[in-house]
């Protein structure tokens, strides 16, 4: 079947999906109807510039599996965000949400525009707009919305406003992500880089590495690698490179994060930061430690780059940030990989808290999101490291069965209709 999700993005989850499923010996009718998306929809978003034209923008939103639940899923914003981009992590969310036990199903959205070149008002008309077109598919029970790529509190509060403005009523839960004044979760912008570095110190637990202080580097110093630095800093790891998008820092004696973040505070990257070598984020990827975390974007660690890794543990904090071709290299070099599906899962958990709180009308203190939080993360790691020494299988494929465990037996027991 070709089509338009077919993107390179979306290709390699379904070699992800093909090489598990064939592990588990699924039939092909347990596989076939988990290969593409449930519903798909592509919307025209058009816009009143400031100069006074009409520019209309691609907009998409897909939800891929909605067996356990409404879909989950973020919206981002991008001049080049694809159909199968969008496709790609509605498919991630639907293992995040299955392997952390969720009653959620996987979505994704996105609108071809670039943020930066647009005014705020034009901004918000574009939100609201697509927000107006996709909203026979949105809905607190049927697919709720989240912050990804270049989206924030600020455009969940207009979502949020734009819905209830047509239902009538206000819906809070139609959201996450949004401000705390208008029934945002606590926790919720910490919340990925809490759940990194807490798997990171359980992975640990697992498989010990020698020394006090293991050595840290991460990839990405933005809303998730800034708290895994944080974090980890403060229970005593050794942080000793971090990059943005200017570049990357290196000190093999470590780096003072706590110095280090008040300058990219004041001045807004890593560039112009003492004390330290730079490197590429292509060296950085490549330097000897304990524990590397890529937290930027997809496809950073390739079969270009993956013989060259000298990391005893990844812990993915971005979305997809291995190739399946890269996976193979790592599992035969004996380099232990926390999937993005368990790593990465903090942030659709405080999600689906912030959900649970506004249907509730009943708002949770930051140390009981912890607590909850903690919880669940626990427990998902637990059953993955578990799975994998059963079935002498990667961390990667444990997480993966046991999402599409979940998920498949949903599905036969809900049957198919008609």
């Amino acid at each position: 079947m070709t089509n338009e999700w077919e993107t390179p993005d979306f290709c390699m989850m379904q070699q992800r999906l093909d090489r598990v499923a064939q592990f588990m010996k699924l039939e092909p009718n347990q596989l076939t109807p988990l290969r593409h998306p449930k519903r798909s929809m592509m919307v025209a978003v058009p816009v009143h510039m400031d100069n006074g034209t009409v520019r209309t923008f691609a907009g998409y939103r897909v939800q891929y599996d909605l067996t356990l639940g409404p879909g989950k899923g973020g919206i981002r914003l991008h001049p080049h965000v694809a159909l199968g981009e969008v496709a790609a992590i509605a498919m991630l969310m639907t293992w995040k949400c299955s392997l952390m036990n969720l009653p959620f199903g996987g979505a994704h959205g996105g609108i071809q525009l670039d943020p930066d070149k647009l005014s705020a008002r034009e901004l918000e008309s574009a939100i609201r707009r697509y927000t107006s077109e996709v909203i026979s598919l949105i809905g607190p029970d049927q697919d709720i919305q989240g912050p990804d790529l270049n989206t924030n509190e600020q455009t969940m509060s207009w979502i949020m406003d734009t819905y209830s403005v047509n239902v009538g009523h206000t819906v809070p839960s139609i959201v996450t992500g949004k401000p705390k004044s208008i029934g945002g979760s606590l926790a919720f912008s910490e919340a990925v880089g809490h759940g990194v570095a807490f798997c990171a110190k359980r992975a640990l637990k697992v498989h010990p590495i020698a020394g006090d202080a293991p050595t840290v580097v991460i990839q990405g110093l933005g809303t998730v690698g800034s708290v895994v630095a944080r974090n980890l800093h403060d229970n005593g790891f050794n942080v000793i490179a971090v990059s943005d998008s200017s570049g990357g820092i290196y000190n093999a004696k470590g780096l003072n994060i706590p110095h280090l973040q008040e300058h990219v505070a004041k001045e807004g990257a890593l560039q112009g930061y003492q004390g330290a070598e730079r490197v590429t984020n292509e060296e950085l990827l490549q330097l000897k430690c304990d524990l590397l975390a890529p937290c930027a974007v997809a496809n950073q660690i390739t079969a270009t780059n993956a013989h060259a890794i000298k990391a005893s543990i990844i812990v993915e904090g971005a979305n997809a940030p291995t190739t399946p071709d890269a996976d193979q290299i790592l599992d035969d070099r004996g380099i232990v990989v926390l999937p993005d599906i368990l790593a990465a899962a903090a942030g659709v958990t405080v999600g689906y808290f912030e959900w649970v709180q506004g249907l509730m009308h009943l708002f949770w203190t930051e140390d009981e999101v912890y607590k909850r939080l903690d919880e669940l993360t626990g427990k998902a790691c637990d059953r993955v490291f578990d799975t994998a020494s059963e079935f002498k299988t990667s961390l990667r494929t444990a997480a993966w069965k046991l999402a599409l465990d979940r998920v498949v037996t949903a599905r036969k027991l809900r049957g198919l209709y008609p």
